[in-house]
């Protein structure tokens, strides 16, 4: 089923201040799971709300969170998150990383203990609209086996970068290190689908086609992904101090305890590096090109990364966003949660 946009926010956000969250923060979280959902990113919207909703009945989510910006240099910053709601930790830390970068030309800013925060094509974008670059990694829970492995030891360790262009359109390229992130795997056994075979391992090492028998994700191209993944796991864990690796905390674990995981961002302003505007044409024209080449057998069109969610989303403004019945009807009810979430094993089914 569709519904409109901001039908959709206020659902979500009614959902997380009755779970516990104060107004302005289920504001923000909500407003993430939307642009995630708008642009077809429907693991990382509002099938999260649930979970979300546990852990702050929970206390896993920090309800009252102490935010504080520490400025530990010209360029540099550290955000600490106090085990709050991530997605608004990571975007007041990209508010900060925009000003420095606007003073400095470059900006980093980690963003420390903090929980889930969603897709991290926002914040990246957050720069985007100022006109500047956004670079954005964040640790996630043990679930990709390394290259060569059979057991899991980095997360999906996502990495987003926005640039913008002249036409107020923006390049925005954001992946998981391995060939989907976890929110798939949810989202196919919210739709009971099957998953094509190369994305994750089951128990045995064995690849699999039952999203309830993940007991594995696989890194894209091998090795490199692989490499990806410890590099994100380097500049959002081990630089901040926090666990890293096989010790960051499991998102189905115990949710009464915050999850203190690590993102960074990295912000550049153009301008110091060439003139602004030349840049945001240079851009638009990277994006002219690569829509208008031949497409190769079997497609309709090249897209630039991007492309094809931003599409989505300027349709989902004319008629509304698809949300499950399983969804909507969550979102409408007078359920909070279903304890269906707490002290699983990470791969356990709903």
């Amino acid at each position: 089923m569709k519904i409109p946009k901001e039908t959709l926010k206020d659902l979500i956000k009614t959902k997380l201040h009755k779970a516990g969250l104060k107004k302005e923060h289920a504001d923000i979280v909500a407003d993430v799971l939307v642009f995630a959902d708008a642009r077809g990113i429907h693991s990382h919207g509002a099938i999260r709300v649930e979970y979300y909703s546990e852990r702050i009945a929970k206390g896993g989510i920090n309800t009252n969170p102490n935010f504080t910006f520490e400025k530990t240099g010209p360029s540099a910053g550290v955000y600490h998150g106090d085990n709050g709601p991530g997605h608004v930790a990571a975007k007041l830390a990209m508010d900060e990383a925009i000003v420095i970068a606007k003073e400095t030309g470059v900006a980093f800013v980690g963003v420390k203990r903090i929980s889930h925060s969603g897709a991290l094509s926002y914040f990246v974008q957050q720069a985007a609209k100022e006109g500047l670059i956004g670079i954005s990694v964040c640790q996630a829970d043990p679930m990709a086996v390394p290259f060569g492995g059979s057991e899991p030891y980095y997360g999906t360790n996502p990495i987003a970068f926005a640039a913008p262009s002249k036409d107020n359109e923006m390049i925005t390229f954001d992946m998981a290190t391995t060939v989907k992130a976890w929110g798939k795997i949810l989202d196919a056994r919210s739709k009971n689908e099957s998953i094509p075979d190369n994305w994750a391992v089951d128990q045995h090492g064995e690849p699999t086609m039952d999203p309830f028998q993940v007991n594995g994700l696989l890194p894209i191209a091998g090795a490199k992904g692989f490499g990806l993944a410890m590099m994100v796991d380097i500049l959002s864990g081990i630089l901040l101090g926090l666990p890293f690796g096989n010790q960051v905390s499991t998102l189905y674990g115990d949710l009464s305890q915050g999850r203190n995981l690590g993102q960074l961002h990295i912000v550049i302003h153009p301008g110091f590096f060439t003139n602004s505007e030349i840049f945001k044409q240079n851009i638009s024209q990277t994006m002219t090109d690569l829509s208008g080449m031949k497409p190769a057998p079997g497609f309709d069109q090249v897209t630039y990364p991007g492309q094809r969610s931003a599409s989505r989303e300027k349709e989902s403004k004319q008629n509304g966003i698809e949300i499950v019945d399983e969804i909507y009807h969550y979102l409408t009810s007078n359920v909070i949660h279903s304890d269906k979430y707490g002290n699983k094993d990470p791969f356990a089914s709903k």
